[in-house]
């Protein structure tokens, strides 16, 4: 009964109903868009970063992480490799070997990291075959090299030209070669773009005397902010005194303070918001409540119990309430959806800024189930603290002065 009177009151003055579910509509709306905004482009950065580099998840040998020398590497063992892949969440294991050399070509030299990898499993993992710019992509164990672009207008180089590369290799050996440019590869960070050669691994292991040696497993995952959850999963079935297991929160301390710190900025941004859109349902209710205080005032005369009344009114504002979050929600969804499939590019200084801290210059929203709960829920919740004011005047309410408002 208390349901039914409800949804009759409330279409009785249609005007007002629009008014404060509009009030809720508009307080979804935006917190819907402005929180998916934030957080696709926070994962977005934590996406790009992680992926075009360390992995989520990386697995060394023990001591490799604070002393980056061949030496640290490890024999690879493929049972290990296809346990981790066997691991929920995990959708990719990438093994690298990798070390420093000078590049020369001519009378010019620097110092460049050398990243052996498998290029079928590095391009799955990295998408690193979309980065040639110039010539092709690298193929299985070929004695050939991709060169970062700016690494190569340092040097003089095109694609065809030769690149010596001298270093030394495991357990002090000697390690020289001459390899083919065979491609250019054009990262958005341009730290990557001025130091990094990409060699196939097996090509690197034979230039470092390394045969069949790691220096790292990337692992990538479906969900990178799980990467703690699946590095203890991994150390629970692997040799710790020969392994170190590390997420990328551990291997990019840096990024994760920048990260923490975009996170509060954003936070705040949307408890402002969300103050805003507290006193704009107020208000609207504080309205609702003012229209009628006569009517309330007959009906507590007739002998109506005021809390039967104020649980009529509860019902009310929850279904006006719910008018708005549903309405709200379905409005946002497709503008959502849009912008989660069609980045906003960045341009100018701002742009330049993304690319480098290793980023793509791009604003990406977030279309996940979380998003529209955690915020509906939120306005939801403003909507029932609002309905105190209603109840207070309906318990202090005088019928006889109510009855005489106009």
């Amino acid at each position: 009964m208390i349901l039914k009177n409800a949804w009759r009151n409330i279409w009785r003055n249609k005007r007002r109903t629009l008014i404060t579910a509009s009030s809720v509509f508009f307080a979804v709306f935006f917190a819907l868009l402005m929180r998916s905004v934030q957080l696709g482009t926070l994962y977005k950065m934590v996406d790009d970063t992680v992926d075009a580099y360390s992995g989520a998840v990386q697995v060394h040998a023990k001591g490799y992480w604070d002393e980056k020398t061949v030496n640290n590497s490890f024999l690879r063992d493929a049972l290990m490799e296809s346990k981790i892949f066997e691991l929920v969440n995990v959708r990719a294991v990438v093994p690298r070997f990798e070390s420093f050399a000078l590049a020369s070509s001519g009378p010019k030299t620097k110092g460049v990291m050398v990243i052996g990898i498998d290029p079928d499993v590095e391009n799955a993992f990295s998408g690193i075959a979309k980065r040639v710019r110039l010539g092709d992509y690298l193929t299985d164990n070929e004695q050939a090299v991709l060169l970062g672009a700016d690494l190569a207008d340092y040097l003089g180089l095109q694609i065809n030209d030769t690149v010596v590369l001298l270093g030394q290799g495991y357990q002090g050996v000697s390690a020289a070669g001459k390899y083919q440019i065979k491609g250019l590869v054009k990262f958005p960070n341009p730290k990557i773009n001025k130091a990094m050669l990409f060699i196939p691994i097996g090509q690197a292991q034979m230039l470092y005397g390394a045969e069949n040696r790691l220096t790292s497993l990337n692992i990538g995952l479906h969900n990178n902010l799980l990467s703690i959850h699946l590095s203890n999963k991994i150390k629970q079935n692997t040799n710790l005194e020969m392994y170190e297991i590390m997420p990328w929160e551990e291997m990019m301390v840096e990024f994760v303070q920048m990260i923490k710190t975009k996170n509060v900025s954003s936070t705040f941004m949307l408890a402002l918001l969300y103050i805003i859109v507290g006193f704009g349902v107020l208000g609207t209710i504080i309205m609702m409540v003012s229209e009628r205080m006569r009517e309330f005032g007959i009906l507590v005369a007739m002998g109506m119990k005021k809390r039967l009344l104020a649980l009529i009114v509860i019902m009310e504002t929850v279904l006006i309430g719910f008018l708005g979050l549903i309405a709200g929600a379905i409005s946002s969804l497709p503008i959502i959806w849009y912008y989660a499939h069609n980045p906003i590019r960045i341009e100018g200084e701002m742009g330049q800024m993304y690319e480098e801290f290793g980023v793509e210059p791009v604003i990406k929203f977030m279309m996940e189930p979380t998003v529209f709960f955690n915020q509906t829920y939120v306005v939801l919740l403003i909507v029932l603290v609002s309905v105190i004011y209603p109840i207070a005047k309906i318990a202090s309410i005088n019928p006889v002065k109510a009855m005489r408002m106009n």
